[in-house]
């Protein structure tokens, strides 16, 4: 079984009011929080549907960006690392996480060095590596620190680079299977994923490449028909999920849990 794909939980926090302050790359409007918790409603109603048991945690009105929760932390079968966000108004997130890990896991550990910076956006796990996107959130020591904390769990840490202007390396890419990535065009042309089957996503349509494959279901952004019917045509069962206002701060599916089989 697929430890990069299969899972039995999942954690995600509610979108606080706050969420209007939050951080993004260009400024297209604000938010609708009404809208952002219908999406988030169905987005953790799709994750239990796959028979996972989702931890909701509640708003944290002093974190704009609290509900993307995967640049808080990397989970893993063996343990958890607590991450250290490059973006300085979100540091006291992964603080803020650890002891929901630490009720789960019986092996947390923590990227503590001041000169590390990592953000679970830029990490993508297969089954066979850890890819890790070096980007403006994610430095050098970041990855050396991640790499040293996972290798006695025996995972190994490949460094890749996150395309220019691009917020995050899976703002690019996501993994549908142990074997298949889904990417843009511009990051599948690095030659990152030599190895491994690629779909790219349809022309026009690059908002649609971060997904999360959860279980049996491929989770993907609303409005990308091309990139939809790419993914279906190559065997996987797809659910839209809206992201409209995720997206106006950059957000994406993967951003929006942790997914993990707890030791």
């Amino acid at each position: 079984m697929s430890f990069s794909t299969r899972f039995t939980h999942a954690i995600t926090r509610a979108p606080s009011a706050s969420i209007t302050r939050g951080l993004r790359a260009v400024d297209t409007s604000t938010p609708d929080l009404a809208l952002m918790q219908a999406h988030h409603a169905a987005y953790i109603a799709t994750l239990r549907e796959t028979g996972a048991t989702v931890v909701e945690l509640p708003p944290l009105d002093a974190y704009p960006d609290s509900v993307f929760v995967e640049d808080t932390a990397l989970c893993l079968p063996q343990g958890a690392v607590v991450l250290r966000p490059g973006a300085p108004s979100r540091l006291g997130e992964a603080a803020e996480m650890a002891p929901h890990l630490l009720a789960l896991y019986a092996q947390v550990v923590q990227i503590t060095q001041p000169d590390s910076f990592i953000e679970g956006g830029d990490i993508l796990v297969t089954d066979r590596e850890i890819l890790v996107g070096r980007s403006a959130r994610t430095n050098a020591a970041g990855i050396a620190e991640l790499t040293r904390l996972t290798a006695p769990w025996g995972h190994s840490v490949r460094e890749v680079h996150t395309p220019p202007g691009v917020l995050h390396f899976k703002t690019d890419c996501s993994l549908l299977d142990a074997d298949t990535i889904l990417s843009t065009r511009r990051l599948s042309a690095s030659g990152c994923f030599t190895g491994y089957r690629i779909i790219d996503v349809a022309q026009g349509e690059d908002a649609a490449a971060n997904t999360i494959r959860f279980n049996d279901l491929i989770l993907m952004p609303a409005g990308f028909p091309g990139t939809r019917d790419a993914i279906i045509a190559a065997g996987f069962t797809v659910r839209e999920i809206g992201n409209s206002e995720c997206a106006k701060l950059d957000g994406g599916m993967s951003c929006l849990s942790l997914r993990f089989t707890p030791s």
